[in-house]
């Protein structure tokens, strides 16, 4: 067999970085990349953003864009909200499935508690990073407490997308202060073993999230 010349982890960790700034908007949508430019700021080759490139086109997060380069795609309003239509069947699966076992995952119990603490605990000096980071942890924390593995698999794939969609609107305060209200009323049914009124609280809370998201992303064009 022919050895590796990259390893996996280099990869990883350029797709990694790449993918934080198409997040955090470092890389905005439209953005032009520039391999040699990347790998410059990165300090590597020009093999491995190449590879984390393709990764990323795979995902649909980069689209080529003439001779062998690529560009930062734009978000599609009506695509977020139809990831959210699926990803709130979901949580509300997980919900009621964590309702179910919180009398017996004391671990996982406590993830969730410590992921609801987070959330407490920001401040206005978070940074979008941050926000982001903290939110993807609540869910995960549900998926987790579930005791379904299945549901944090077909979630992750998603989670690009849905970290793209987070960042149009976490900045704001009021919908920051109403996502964290929501999350609240998620784990204080979890945690009483209340599975109907978790699972409708996170279906709830998928669905306005996509809308809010949707509404976001429409407004320049309605400003246009």
């Amino acid at each position: 067999m022919i050895p590796l010349e990259l390893t996996p982890n280099l990869i990883h960790q350029v797709y990694g970085r790449i993918l934080d700034g198409i997040v955090d908007r470092t890389l905005p949508p439209g953005h032009r990349i520039r391999q040699n430019e990347l790998a410059e700021r990165l300090g590597v080759s020009r093999q491995p953003v190449s590879h984390a490139l393709h990764l990323l086109h795979q995902q649909g997060l980069v689209a080529e864009s003439g001779r062998k380069g690529f560009q930062v795609t734009q978000l599609d309003p009506v695509r977020i909200r139809q990831l959210y239509e699926v990803r709130g069947a979901i949580d509300a699966l997980a919900a009621r499935l964590a309702a179910g076992r919180v009398g017996n995952d004391v671990a996982g119990r406590a993830e969730l508690e410590r992921a609801l603490q987070a959330g407490r605990d920001i401040d206005g000096s978070a940074t979008l990073s941050v926000l982001i980071a903290r939110d993807v942890d609540f869910h995960r924390a549900i998926y987790r407490l579930s005791g379904n593995p299945a549901i944090e698999e077909t979630v992750g794939p998603q989670w690009p997308h849905m970290r793209r969609s987070m960042a149009t609107v976490l900045g704001e305060l009021d919908y920051r202060a109403n996502a964290w209200a929501e999350h609240e009323a998620i784990a204080t049914c979890i945690l009483a073993g209340d599975a109907a009124g978790a699972e409708a609280a996170a279906q709830a809370h998928a669905l306005k999230a996509g809308q809010a998201t949707e509404e976001r992303l429409k407004a320049p064009e309605q400003a246009a």
